[in-house]
C-alpha cells in the first residue's frame, strides 16, 4: 500500500513536472519582445525607406507600447536571414522574398496583412527608345532588371517574358541588375541599358515627384496582375503582438489624416488581410525560372 501510494505521487510530481516544462516551452515559443525590430527589402534607396517609414513606424509603437526601430539592410537575402534568425520581428517583403522566407523558416513567417494594391500588382517595362514599342522589339537590345529576388523588378517581369516566348539570356544583348526600381529607370534614362523594367508603383511615384522625364523615358508595356509586397512577422512572435499589429494595419483610415498621411507614404488605398496561398502563384513561377527548387 505505501508503496503503491509512493508511486502514485512520484508520477503525479513527474506530471507537474511536465506539464511546467511545457509551459516554460511554450512561454519560449511565443517570445514577447521589448523592441519591435522592424527592416524591409532594400527595392528603394536606404533613405526612402527610412522616410516612408517613419510615420508608420511612430503608429506602431503607439498601437502596441513597444519601441519600434527601422534598421534597414544591404540586400534582400539578408532580411529574409534576419527574419528566420529572430534578428527581425517584422518585414516589408515582395512576394517572392516572402515565398524565400517561408522556406527558410520551414513555414513558419507569418503573412499579416498586404496593401489592396498588392493582390493586383503589376510591373513597367520602360524605355527610351522610340523604336522599342512592344516586349518583341526587345530582341537584340540591351535590358534591365531590378535586383534577382525582386518580385515585381524580376522575376514576375522575367516570367511573362517566357510566357511570350522570350529568353532575356538568349534573345537580349545583355541583362543587367540594377538593385533597385529607382535605380532602373536611372538605368535607362542614363543609356546604359535599352530598357528596363520597375514595379508600377515606384514607376507612378517617379512620375508623380517629377524624377523621370517622361518625355525621354517612357512605359511600352503592362505585365498582367500577381501578389506582390506583404508585411510579414515571425512565427515566434507572441500571437498577441501580432494581432495588435495586424489590426493596427486593418485600422489605417484614409478619410483621417493622420493615418491618410501614413498610408499616402506607404501608397495604399487601404490595408487588407493576407494569407500565405496568395503567394503560390509566386511560387509556381520561380520554380519554373528555376530560382526555386
Amino acid at each position: 500500500m505505501t508503496h503503491s501510494i509512493a508511486r502514485r505521487t512520484a508520477l503525479r510530481g513527474l506530471a507537474v513536472a511536465a506539464l511546467a516544462s511545457s509551459s516554460l516551452l511554450s512561454m519560449a515559443h511565443a517570445d514577447t519582445p521589448k523592441v519591435l525590430r522592424v527592416s524591409a527589402i532594400p527595392d528603394e534607396a536606404p533613405t526612402e525607406l527610412q522616410r516612408k517609414f517613419k510615420p508608420l513606424g511612430e503608429y506602431l509603437s503607439k498601437a502596441t507600447g513597444m519601441k519600434v526601430v527601422f534598421t534597414p539592410v544591404s540586400d534582400y537575402a539578408a532580411v529574409v536571414e534576419s527574419l528566420a534568425t529572430n534578428k527581425l520581428e517584422m518585414a516589408w517583403l515582395g512576394g517572392f522574398t516572402y515565398v524565400q522566407a517561408k522556406i527558410r523558416t520551414n513555414g513558419t513567417a507569418i503573412p499579416i496583412v498586404q496593401r489592396a494594391e498588392d493582390a493586383v500588382f503589376t510591373s513597367q517595362f520602360v524605355t527610351a527608345d522610340p523604336a522599342i514599342k512592344s516586349l518583341a522589339d526587345l530582341k537584340g537590345k540591351t535590358f534591365a532588371f531590378g535586383a534577382p529576388s525582386s518580385t515585381s523588378g524580376s522575376l514576375m517581369p522575367r516570367y511573362f517574358l517566357q510566357q511570350a516566348g522570350m529568353n532575356p539570356e538568349k534573345d537580349f544583348k545583355t541583362v543587367a541588375y540594377s538593385g533597385a526600381h529607382d535605380a532602373t529607370v536611372a538605368f535607362v534614362a542614363a543609356g546604359k541599358a535599352d530598357a528596363g523594367v520597375l514595379n508600377t508603383s515606384v514607376w507612378d511615384k517617379l512620375v508623380e515627384s517629377k524624377k523621370v522625364d517622361t518625355s525621354k523615358v517612357h512605359v511600352f508595356a503592362t505585365t498582367p496582375t500577381y501578389f506582390d509586397y506583404n508585411w510579414t512577422v515571425r512565427g515566434n512572435l507572441d500571437p498577441a503582438i501580432v494581432k495588435k499589429l495586424t489590426d493596427a494595419f486593418l485600422a489605417l483610415d484614409p478619410s483621417k489624416p493622420e493615418h491618410k498621411a501614413i498610408m499616402d507614404l506607404q501608397r495604399a488605398s487601404k490595408f487588407i488581410p493576407t494569407k500565405s496561398a496568395n503567394y503560390d502563384g509566386i511560387e509556381a513561377a520561380a520554380k519554373s525560372a528555376g530560382l526555386l527548387k
